[in-house]
C-alpha cells in the first residue's frame, strides 16, 4: 500500500490513542488491523534500493506517513524514547469547538441536516415528533480523547441534560438507543465502573424511559485492552464488546418490528425447510420445549435476529471518511462507529419518513444510515472538523449542500 492509502489509518491510530504515547511496533499492528493487512503482509521483506537490502515495505511506508504527520504538527516525539510518538498538544488544540449558543448549518440533504452546535442549543427548540434517537455519547474515559468527554461523576447528569428535550419530543413508542463504553475503570483499580447501571436508573427515574433490551456490540477485532489491566498487570480479560441499550417512552406502543431486520436462514435450516421440517419427536427442559414432526418446516421471511450485534469496526464508510479527511487536511475522529450499528436500529425501530436524531453526531453515521433508508434526520456535533469530514460521505445524496464557509476544510 502507498502513503496515501495508509495515511488515514496512521492518523486514526494517533487520534484514537487519546494522547498516550504509541511505539512504532504498536503503531504497525494497529494500522495493519485497520487496513485489513495480515501479519505475513506486515512482516514481508523485499529488496529495496541500489544495495537491494531487505526491508519491510509496509512499516517503511508507515514511517514515511509518520514523518508527514510530524511536519504537519499532528504528532510529536516522546523525549528520550526512540520510535515513540504521540498526538501533539497543538493538534488537539486545533479542533474547533463551537461556542455555547452558536449554531451553524454545516451541510444538508433533501432528508436531513447536520448542525455545528451543542445538542443543548438545538433540541430544546425542536418541535417535531422524533421516532428514534441513535447516539454514542462521549465515554467517561480517564484519559480524554481529543474532542473531550465528561468524567464518570459528571456523565449521568450530562447525558440526562442532553436527552431530556429529545425524550420530551419522542413520538409515542419512540426509542432511544445508546452505545456506551464498557472499558471504564475505577481510579487505580482493575474494577469496572458501574456508571452504566447508574445511567439506566437515572434514565428511568428522571426521564421515564423503560429498558427494552441490552444488546452487546461484540467486536472481536478490537485491539487488546484495557492496556494496563489486561496487557501489563494481566488481571483483566481483553475487552471485546461495548454496551448498547434500547429504551422507549411507551413499551405498549413501541414502534419496533423485527421483520425489518430478519437475517438469512442458515444453509442447514434451508435444508430442513426443504424436507418439510423435523421428522422426529423430542422433549427438552422438563417439557418446556417439544419437537414434533413438521416442526420448523414453515417458510418464513428469515431468521429472527438475536439480541447481540457481532460486527467488527472495519467499515467502508470509515475508510472513505478517513481518506476524505486526509485529503482535506483534517484530523480524523478518534472513535468512529461502523454505519452498520445505526443502520440496524434505524431499520428495526423506524419506517420511511420518520425522524431520526443524533445529538453526538461525530462523523454522521446515524444520519448516513437514515439517509440511505429514506428517513429524515437531524444531527448535531460540536467539533467542526468532524462534520466537515463527514460531509464527504453525503456528496452523492439528493439535494446535498455544503455551507460555503466550510468549502476549504472549515479553516
Amino acid at each position: 500500500m502507498n502513503q496515501m492509502e495508509l495515511f488515514p489509518y496512521v492518523a486514526a491510530a494517533y487520534a484514537e490513542s487519546r494522547g498516550d504515547a504509541l511505539s512504532n511496533g504498536d503503531l504497525y499492528e494497529q494500522v495493519a488491523v485497520r487496513a485489513g493487512l495480515s501479519k505475513a503482509t506486515l512482516d514481508a521483506k523485499v529488496p529495496i534500493g541500489q544495495a537491494q537490502a531487505m526491508h519491510r515495505p509496509v512499516p517503511r511506508t508507515i514511517r514515511w506517513v509518520q514523518q508527514t504527520l510530524k511536519r504537519m504538527g499532528v504528532i510529536e516525539r516522546v523525549a528520550d524514547e526512540k520510535g515513540v510518538w504521540r498526538l501533539a498538544e497543538d493538534a488537539r488544540a486545533k479542533l474547533k469547538r463551537v461556542e455555547t449558543g452558536a449554531k451553524l448549518l454545516a451541510f444538508s440533504t433533501d432528508l436531513g441536516v447536520a448542525i455545528w452546535a451543542r445538542a443543548q442549543d438545538i433540541f430544546p427548540h425542536l418541535d417535531e415528533p422524533i421516532a428514534l434517537c441513535v447516539t454514542s455519547p462521549p465515554y467517561p474515559l480517564r484519559q480524554p480523547r481529543a474532542y473531550g468527554n465528561p468524567t464518570e461523576a459528571q456523565f449521568v447528569d450530562f447525558l440526562c441534560e442532553v436527552l431530556e428535550p429529545i425524550v420530551r419530543n419522542l413520538a409515542p413508542g419512540g426509542s432511544i438507543v445508546l452505545n456506551i463504553g464498557n472499558d471504564v475503570f475505577l481510579e487505580r483499580s482493575p474494577a469496572l465502573s458501574m456508571y452504566a447501571e447508574r445511567m439506566l436508573l437515572a434514565l428511568h427515574d428522571r426521564l421515564g424511559l423503560s429498558l427494552m433490551n441490552r444488546i452487546p456490540w461484540v467486536n472481536l477485532s478490537k485491539p487488546p485492552g484495557p492496556t494496563l489491566w489486561a496487557c501489563v498487570k494481566r488481571v483483566q480479560l481483553a475487552s471485546a464488546h461495548e454496551l448498547v441499550y434500547w429504551l422507549t417512552n411507551d413499551p405498549a406502543r413501541v414502534r419496533a418490528d423485527n421483520r425489518r431486520v430478519m437475517e438469512a436462514h442458515t444453509a442447514r435450516h434451508m435444508e430442513l425447510l426443504a424436507r418439510g421440517g423435523e421428522s422426529r419427536s423430542a422433549v427438552y427442559g422438563d417439557g418446556a420445549y417439544r419437537i414434533r414432526p413438521g416442526s420448523f418446516g414453515q417458510k418464513t421471511l428469515g431468521r429472527l435476529p438475536r439480541n447481540v450485534l457481532i460486527k467488527g469496526h472495519a467499515c467502508a464508510d470509515t475508510r472513505a471518511y478517513r481518506q476524505y479527511a486526509a485529503q482535506q487536511g483534517l484530523l480524523p475522529h478518534g472513535a468512529t462507529q461502523p454505519t452498520s450499528i445505526p443502520d440496524f436500529f434505524v431499520r428495526f425501530l423506524t419506517e420511511p419518513g420518520d425522524l431520526v436524531v443524533d445529538p453526538f453526531g461525530g462523523t454522521a453515521r446515524t444520519g448516513l444510515a437514515a439517509e440511505r433508508l429514506g428517513r429524515r434526520w437531524i444531527i448535531s456535533e460540536w467539533i467542526l472538523e468532524y462534520l466537515r469530514g463527514a460531509a464527504g460521505l453525503f456528496q452523492s445524496a439528493a439535494g446535498f449542500s455544503l455551507n460555503p464557509a466550510l468549502q476549504h476544510g472549515g479553516r
